[in-house]
C-alpha cells in the first residue's frame, strides 16, 4: 500500500500537535514545520483540511497556534485519512457488469483488504499511534 504524502504528513502533524500541546499550550506551523521537515506551505494546505474536519483548532495572536479539538484518544486514525485523503480506506473501484476472474480478484483480494484497513484506522487512535510509534532524535524532538 502506499499512502499519499499528504496523508503522511498530516499524520505526522496531528500528532505533533498531539504532543506539543498536551497542558493546553498551542503550537504554530513553523514550529511544527521544523520539527517535521515539512514545507511550510503545504503544512498550511493540511492543517486547513484538518481543521475543516473539527480535527484541530487555531488561535490567533501572540500566543496562538493549534491544538487538538479532542483528546488525542477521541481521534480516530480513520478520522485523519477521510478528512485527507478520502480515497486512502474508499472501495475497490467496481467492475460493472463484468464476471470472472477480475470480480473474484476485486472480492476475494482487493475488499478485504480495504476493510482490514478500515478495521484497523477505525480502531486505531490517536493516542496509541503516538504511544507506539514516537521516539525522540538526537535533538530531542519526537519523530514518528
Amino acid at each position: 500500500m502506499k499512502f499519499t504524502a499528504k496523508a503522511e504528513y498530516g499524520l505526522a502533524a496531528l500528532a505533533d500537535i498531539a504532543i506539543h500541546s498536551e497542558q493546553g499550550e498551542k503550537t504554530t506551523t513553523v514550529e511544527i514545520a521544523q520539527r517535521q521537515n515539512i514545507s511550510h506551505k503545504y503544512l498550511e494546505q493540511i492543517l486547513l483540511q484538518l481543521r475543516q474536519a473539527n480535527l484541530i483548532r487555531a488561535s490567533k495572536g501572540q500566543k496562538g497556534g493549534y491544538s487538538l479539538m479532542r483528546p488525542a484518544s477521541g481521534i480516530h486514525i480513520s478520522d485523519v485519512l477521510n478528512a485527507l485523503d478520502s480515497s486512502i480506506l474508499a472501495d475497490a473501484a467496481e467492475i460493472g457488469s463484468e464476471s470472472g476472474l477480475r470480480r473474484n480478484i476485486k472480492d476475494c483480494l482487493w475488499d478485504k483488504m480495504n476493510g482490514a484497513m478500515r478495521a484497523c484506522t477505525d480502531r486505531m487512535t490517536l493516542a496509541e499511534l503516538i504511544e507506539q510509534g514516537i521516539c525522540a532524535d538526537d535533538s530531542g524532538n519526537y519523530v514518528i
